[in-house]
């Protein structure tokens, strides 16, 4: 065991690992345990969890507040950057990681603590962000990861602590789903999810209906954006989250946005995982259509051929680092021009564009026109193809001796 710590914050909960976690450190180090519970909005998840952290022992319990922070200084910024994970994963879990970990630091320094302690297992991304957060925040914390070393190794042992020392958890040995809920997105892992042939079941799914039970008319929505970030949904001013949560509302009314996929973790497995992301796949098609007609060609392409390098920054952990922080500076300067409007139809699962308009607009009809123009003069094509096509003939022309 490392050094007894003097009193301990726990990123708490309430669910089956934190309960148990919770319990577990009062009775291994006999220390004030603190439990923090970030409201990223969970909705009425976070209702029992005052009381049940004060059941379970805790000397002190803060539920804050952090959703506007959440979308505005978190979700946002990725959002700018156009991050996909892998092609699929919009970053719902990855993106709240180091918010929860900066408030859970300035919890411990407000308490008066010198160690902070996590839920995430020995096998996940989330000890990985958690820690590489505490760190670059805090160099000196004690960090205390239960579950790389005590004996409860597995979510049924897990379950049968609870049970013996009369815990509740909102998990049953039928549905033993890890989940994981903000405004971005709710991801769900474990359970029969870890056979990548099961279809998962219908009645898992808390943000969206089916596809096939979605309306059978389609809905437009239009979202204005300044300087990348989205200002207005219908013409009405909303704040980031609640402009994110009017969003998932509709998203989800459509069956919009269930993702399915198996990713490389960081630590180097490979996991199953399914996400309802409704708002954030409305959003991320629109700001790419407004793109399309406001950034420069070379600014967009050098922003997309560094997508996959700043999705790994921000899925394995490194919010806090220096490359990110550059990478970050880069984009926004790209994004300042990103400003406009992009109509949405939303249809049994999908989010199309519907139209683009921009004051900003790179579009010129007057030059991409296929009718007679003043503007362009198609003999310049000549020249700028046989400079480009050179290297090729001189290739050619080798390869023929």
């Amino acid at each position: 065991m490392q050094d007894k710590p003097e009193k301990i914050v726990l990123a708490y909960s309430g669910g089956l690992d934190t309960s148990v976690i919770l319990a577990w450190l009062i009775d291994t180090y006999e220390v004030p345990v603190v439990a923090f519970c970030a409201d990223l909005g969970q909705g009425e998840e976070l209702d029992p969890v005052d009381a049940k952290a004060r059941a379970g022992g805790a000397c002190a319990v803060y539920i804050d507040d952090l959703r506007e922070e959440f979308v505005r200084d978190f979700v946002f910024p990725v959002f700018r950057a156009s991050t996909i994970y892998e092609h699929t994963y919009l970053l719902g879990t990855s993106v709240a990681r180091p918010l929860i970990a900066k408030r859970q630091i300035e919890i411990a320094r407000k308490e008066g603590a010198d160690a902070v302690a996590h839920g995430a297992t020995g096998k996940g991304n989330d000890q990985v962000r958690f820690e590489l957060a505490f760190y670059a925040l805090e160099p000196e914390i004690k960090i205390i990861a239960p579950w790389r070393t005590w004996d409860l190794n597995s979510r049924t042992k897990l379950i049968e602590y609870a049970e013996s020392k009369g815990i509740p958890v909102p998990v049953t040995r039928e549905k033993p789903y890890s989940t994981d809920r903000n405004l971005l997105h709710i991801s769900f892992e474990g359970g029969v999810l870890e056979d990548p042939w099961q279809e998962p079941y219908e009645d898992m799914f808390l943000l969206s209906v089916s596809p096939e039970e979605a309306p059978d008319t389609a809905e437009y929505v239009e979202i204005d954006f300044e300087a990348g970030d989205p200002v207005r949904v219908n013409g009405e001013q909303l704040s980031p989250a609640d402009l994110l949560a009017k969003l998932n509302q509709l998203g989800g009314k459509h069956g919009i946005g269930r993702v399915d996929l198996v990713e490389n973790r960081y630590v180097g497995m490979k996991s199953r995982g399914v996400y309802e992301t409704p708002g954030g796949t409305i959003l991320h098609a629109a700001h790419r259509a407004l793109e399309s007609l406001t950034l420069d060609r070379e600014v967009m392409h050098l922003r997309d051929s560094l997508i996959p390098r700043y999705a790994e920054m921000v899925y394995y952990g490194y919010w806090f680092a220096p490359e990110r922080e550059m990478l970050q500076a880069a984009i926004d300067e790209g994004q300042k021009v990103v400003c406009g409007t992009v109509r949405m139809k939303l249809y049994k699962g999908n989010a199309t564009i519907a139209g683009r308009k921009s004051d900003l607009s790179l579009y010129n009809p007057d030059v991409a026109t296929f009718e007679e123009d003043e503007v362009y003069r198609q003999s310049d094509a000549e020249g700028f193809i046989r400079l480009n096509a050179l290297r090729l003939r001189m290739r050619a022309k080798l390869q023929g001796k």
